[in-house]
């Protein structure tokens, strides 16, 4: 920690992370508006966007705070829950455009729900072992892989890759954090500063999947 930011790494790669997020949007909504997009297409691009937006910011400002233990544990809360919008929001293109038919509806209704348990177990037990979270993160996550069928079909090989590709960075990311593997680089380097970069490459994953194969 120095006398202006408590984690410097983990809060500027995330700042870094929400303002590409911010970029990410407005390139997105360029696009959709380009392409005469359905007022529901739109909806999902902003859904997704913003909930880039959110996960990024609430991180970058979690590690950045010196101050009082209170206003610490508060943010780190809000970091954690906003994990599940991040997840919810990056389903919703895949499920109201690309799919865009009631499995896919469903699918985001299911996952909107587990996003909202997902919060509220956070503030009931916060402090629950790392695995459980992680579990449940990875698990809202592959989800998407029963629908695998159709997305390919939509998305295309290409487009399918990037969006596994950006679910195995999240996976990875996850363990690593969930378990703080003893690997002598990842020790040396700090298994949170690690998770944070395949948490950025996961979601450069899905925003390259969203801009270039679902829109």
């Amino acid at each position: 920690m120095n006398a202006y930011i408590r984690e410097p790494f983990n809060s500027l790669s995330h700042l870094f992370g929400a303002l590409c997020g911010l970029v990410g949007l407005l390139l997105l909504l360029v696009k959709g508006i380009e392409n005469n997009s359905s007022p529901l297409t739109l909806t999902a691009l902003i859904v997704f966007g913003v909930s880039m937006i959110l996960l990024y910011t609430a991180s970058a400002t979690y590690h950045w705070w010196i101050g009082d233990a209170r206003n610490i544990k508060f943010l780190r809360r809000l970091d954690h829950s906003m994990i599940y919008i991040l997840i919810a929001g990056t389903y919703a293109p895949l499920c109201l455009i690309t799919l865009n038919n009631t499995a896919g509806y469903v699918l985001f209704i299911i996952i909107g729900l587990l996003a909202v348990s997902g919060i509220c177990f956070k503030m009931i037990w916060f402090d629950c072992p790392r695995w459980v979270s992680t579990a449940i993160y990875i698990g809202m996550g592959w989800m998407i892989i029963f629908l695998a069928p159709t997305l390919a079909e939509s998305l295309g090989s290409t487009g399918l890759l990037y969006l596994i590709l950006g679910g195995i960075s999240y996976t990875i990311g996850g363990i690593i954090y969930g378990v703080k593997p003893n690997i002598p680089f990842i020790k040396k380097l700090g298994f949170h500063e690690i998770f944070h970069i395949f948490i950025l490459l996961g979601t450069l994953c899905h925003f390259i999947c969203v801009y270039a194969y679902v829109l």
